[in-house]
């Protein structure tokens, strides 16, 4: 994630809740990296504890920015052994 130095400013308190869910943000100057805000690595801090917070950590993937489930009140859907690739199948338009 990469944030100009106004814009930083302006939400810091956006881009530090970031940094504490484990993403890195990039701070830049006039289109020139000059800082990082990271996660703390430290003992004391949060260290990553499974491959989605090291995605987070690295950069590849963004925190949510709501908590909960995403997919609560999702409907349930209910599909025998094998159904799903089926579906799949039938929507290429594969045999």
């Amino acid at each position: 994630m990469t944030v100009g130095i106004r814009e930083l400013k302006d939400n810091l308190s956006h881009y530090v809740r970031k940094a504490e869910a484990g993403a890195r943000v990039a701070v830049t100057a006039h289109g020139r990296v000059v800082a990082e805000l990271v996660p703390p690595s430290s003992p004391s801090g949060k260290a990553p504890r499974n491959r989605f917070e090291l995605l987070v950590a690295s950069g590849v993937v963004e925190p949510p920015s709501e908590k909960g489930d995403p997919t609560a009140g999702w409907p349930v859907l209910r599909l025998g052994p094998g159904s799903a690739q089926l579906l799949i199948d039938e929507d290429r338009g594969e045999p």
